[in-house]
């Protein structure tokens, strides 16, 4: 005979015992056990509330319910921000996912509204993709710090098959080549293009499940993918170019493998439309702009060669010792000088071999004038620095014995230009670095 009071005492400690349920435990971020138990804490809830909706008279109504249910969403997607946020393993932000799914598809299936859910795991997937692309950081490091930045030799077909298979390359040229061959990049190229591979599927799992349109998938993973290409490879290759002991050769190298993997991004389109069925030239389809990351690591490991070399030219200069009031010069270039020269001579000449492989199936003559720029940047150095120290204030006097003495570096200077260091210079290109410090 109490009906009133005992509905209205029922509802009140049911809300109560809701927010009990509701309050998360401060571990929960922890394992996906914590995440299970207070889901299942919240479904017991509400299943046991949906069947006393249908199986009493007037206990509990659907207004009543609906408030419930709006105060328990919003409780539940702000627990879920804020522990979802201390996750750092993409693995448990993936499996929570998909916990999230199964707890919104269990409660639709009882009548209740989850639309902010699947709001709410859009973001949870900004998250999921920043977590993977910290993993994916520590791959790409370890790729890079483990290569050899060296061709990969190939002693048979079945190998040569294996690395083909891993990267898209072809050059009719290096398959008509006899065995033992090599492909003009190290190896870190056909690793770093599986690995981006890897990062596209990764992406790919988190969307499963989510009711979004194959365009809205394509979007993200072109979107994660570019995130990855332009911040992720882009520090680890700008990394390993600014390294102190990094020689020429290995930035010749990075050069060239760099230039292999920006003509593979029309490979990783082709892999994702394959994956989405989302047409590239569709309307709103973003484009792999990550072909820059490329671009620019080539630019950088350029500069730094033009770089390393001036530098070692400095280190040489360093050891000139010019008596400029020498009565008589000596017979021969200053052996500072001509032990610069040889060190220009072998590198320049190593460089180019290195850079000859690679041309046979690069088909552009890109690195070419890689080699050709250095040889010109590195004899431009080596002219000013010569006239610099000609021309030092603390140079008051100078006899015809030291300037002849000068004249027989310059000369050998000259005659390094004249011998073709580097193939490709027109006429005498290479000869006018030297023709200031000449005229001086």
């Amino acid at each position: 005979g109490a009906r009133e009071t005992f509905e209205s005492y029922y509802r009140k400690q049911r809300r109560k015992q809701a927010r009990l349920v509701l309050q998360p435990p401060s571990n929960m971020h922890e394992t996906l056990d914590g995440y299970r138990k207070y889901f299942n804490q919240i479904v017991g809830f509400f299943v046991v509330e949906d069947h006393i909706l249908h199986t009493t008279q007037g206990l509990v109504n659907r207004a009543y319910i609906d408030e419930l249910w709006e105060m328990a969403l919003s409780k539940t997607i702000a627990a879920l921000r804020t522990h979802s946020s201390y996750c750092s393993d993409p693995s448990l932000v993936l499996d929570l996912k998909n916990l999230i799914v199964l707890f919104a598809d269990t409660l639709q299936g009882y009548g209740f509204p989850v639309n902010q859910l699947f709001d709410m795991l859009l973001e949870i997937q900004d998250q999921y993709s920043e977590t993977l692309l910290k993993k994916w950081a520590g791959v790409f490091r370890n790729i890079l710090d483990s290569d050899n930045y060296s061709p990969i030799p190939v002693s048979n077909e079945e190998v040569y098959k294996k690395i083909v298979g891993q990267f898209p390359f072809q050059d009719a040229e290096l398959e008509k080549q006899p065995f033992p061959k090599k492909f003009p990049f190290s190896e870190f190229v056909p690793k770093v293009y599986s690995q981006i591979k890897e990062f596209i599927y990764a992406c790919l799992k988190f969307s499963e499940d989510l009711h979004l349109s194959s365009t809205e998938v394509d979007d993200m993973i072109r979107k994660s993918t570019n995130l990855l290409l332009t911040r992720t490879l882009s520090n680890c290759l700008q990394n390993v170019i600014k390294r102190k002991n990094v020689g020429l050769t290995e930035l010749v190298q990075i050069i060239i493998n760099t230039t292999h993997l920006e003509k593979s991004c029309k490979f990783l389109e082709e892999f994702i439309t394959n994956i989405t069925n989302v047409l590239p030239e569709t309307v709103h389809t973003t484009k792999l702009y990550g072909t820059t990351t490329f671009k620019d690591a080539r630019h950088a490991a350029e500069e730094e060669i033009y770089t390393n070399l001036n530098q070692k030219i400095d280190q040489f200069l360093q050891l000139a010792d010019y008596d400029w009031m020498a009565l008589e010069p000596g017979s021969r270039a200053s052996d500072y000088l001509v032990d610069l020269i040889g060190f220009l001579r072998s590198t320049f000449a190593i460089s180019w071999l290195v850079l000859l492989v690679a041309l046979t199936s690069v088909r552009l003559s890109l690195q070419g004038k890689v080699a050709q720029t250095a040889c010109m940047s590195a004899c431009k150095h080596l002219s000013t620095s010569l006239l610099q120290l000609l021309l030092e204030a603390e140079v008051r006097q100078l006899t015809l014995g030291a300037l002849h003495q000068f004249n027989l570096d310059v000369e050998e200077c000259e005659q390094f230009a004249r011998s073709g260091p580097v193939p490709g210079f027109q006429g005498d290109t290479l000869q006018l670095a030297f023709i200031d410090l000449r005229q001086v």
